[in-house]
């Protein structure tokens, strides 16, 4: 979980996190199928995120309790940033080099769609106990 640095696909956006969690998550809810295109794969990152070159970071309120970030010039996903707490969780694929990646927990897994199924043993959440969880910021 030691400090990395990255950037987005075209380099208008630099990230710098304080820590990356290996121990990663993936979500099925639509939104995040519709943003990438698959589920987001996420490692936590925290609070300790800082950003060079924040004028290109286009944010999204995506729910009552998130936003979104992408770099404006490439379209790169940046995070999944909750709004209560202001952690980012950022792209795995972010972080090439971290060490010791393990998928503990799908979200959504109610939403899953029938086309993929991954192998990994995990924890799941449904839609119902998200938005259970989340009830307090709706």
């Amino acid at each position: 979980m030691s400090k990395q640095e990255t950037s987005c696909v075209c380099g208008s956006v630099k990230i710098t996190a304080g820590s990356v969690n290996p121990k990663f998550t993936v979500c099925h809810c639509d939104n995040c199928r519709a943003w990438g295109g698959a589920p987001f794969f996420a490692v936590q990152c925290g609070t300790n995120v800082q950003f060079e070159g924040a004028e290109n970071v286009k944010e999204y309120n995506s729910s009552t309790w998130a936003a979104r970030g992408f770099c404006r010039e490439c379209g790169t996903h940046l995070f999944y940033k909750l709004k209560k707490t202001g952690e980012y969780n950022m792209p795995v694929g972010l972080f090439p080099d971290t060490q010791g990646l393990e998928m503990v927990m799908q979200y959504f897994s109610d939403q899953r769609p029938s086309y993929y199924c991954f192998s990994n043993k995990t924890e799941e959440m449904t839609r119902e106990e998200i938005f259970a969880y989340f009830a307090s910021e709706i």
